[in-house]
């Protein structure tokens, strides 16, 4: 087995032709696409997302036991979380519990684009570099 899987999703202004079909609703949510079948993930889910200018998600949602954190890198828009509402732009990052009640919409005038990670809340045992190791070689890079 690799130790590497890979995908290219291509340039950001071609999301919006992905289209991801929830079982409860009839049309297609366009611009989002999970890796976690492209990717082989086993311990998260990731997603890559774009919402047009102007446009809100239409429900709220929460997670039995999924987290999630939004990574927004590109326009701007405003989120909620329990009926607490904040303004989300380039650069920001948002993590949601399990139980939060979430939704979010673009009040920009581009698209607002984001990642979202989604794993078990309370399974991660490091945080930040505590689970690497240097190796003893160098790293060769073929001129």
């Amino acid at each position: 087995m690799s130790n590497v899987r890979r995908f290219e999703a291509g340039p950001v202004s071609g999301w919006m032709t992905w289209g991801f079909k929830h079982p409860r609703f009839s049309k297609p949510a366009p611009g989002k696409l999970f890796l976690g079948e492209k990717l082989a993930l086993n311990g998260m889910e990731v997603s890559l997302n774009t919402l047009p200018a102007g446009v809100a998600v239409p429900f709220l949602h929460r997670h039995r036991h999924h987290e999630e954190v939004y990574i927004f890198l590109a326009g701007e828009g405003e989120f909620q979380v329990d009926g607490e509402r904040f303004p989300v732009t380039e650069g920001s990052a948002v993590r949601v519990a399990p139980a939060g009640e979430r939704t979010w919409r673009n009040t920009g005038q581009t698209p607002l684009v984001y990642l979202v990670v989604q794993a078990v809340e309370g399974s991660l045992e490091r945080h930040g570099i505590d689970d690497g190791e240097v190796l003893d070689r160098p790293a060769v890079w073929a001129r």
